[in-house]
């Protein structure tokens, strides 16, 4: 199992931007997809962003397409997330994860070990 340390959240001011980062140990950062979820209070938990294990591929949720990027150095065993233009409903806990198969991110499918998270609250 790969173990994941998310940061990075805070507080912001709507159309402010943050950068979010998440650690990870345990395995070959490398053999591992990687992705970004939230959750709202009161909400299922919801896919943000994917990235493959080389980056040559990412995807993105609708509702962020355009606004956040998604991007990882495996030397650093790290990933991140670049949110910019944030709103109001982008306020929610942040997780990350990690699967061999970018398509079981994509799919917020049988990924577990979920971290502890990063709080982001964007005020009106």
């Amino acid at each position: 199992q790969v173990q994941l340390v998310e940061s990075g959240g805070g507080l912001v001011q709507a159309g402010g931007s943050l950068r979010l980062s998440c650690a990870a140990s345990g395995r070959t950062f490398s053999n591992y997809a990687m992705g970004w979820f939230r959750q709202a209070p009161g909400k299922e938990r919801e896919f943000v962003a994917a990235i493959s294990r080389y980056s040559s591929s990412t995807y993105y949720a609708d509702s962020v397409k355009g606004r956040f990027t998604i991007s990882r150095d495996n030397a650093k065993n790290t990933v991140y997330l670049q949110m910019n233009s944030l709103k109001p409903e982008d306020t929610a806990v942040y997780y990350c994860n990690a699967d061999p198969k970018f398509s079981s991110v994509v799919a917020h499918s049988g990924l577990s070990s979920w971290g502890q998270g990063t709080q982001v609250t964007v005020s009106s």
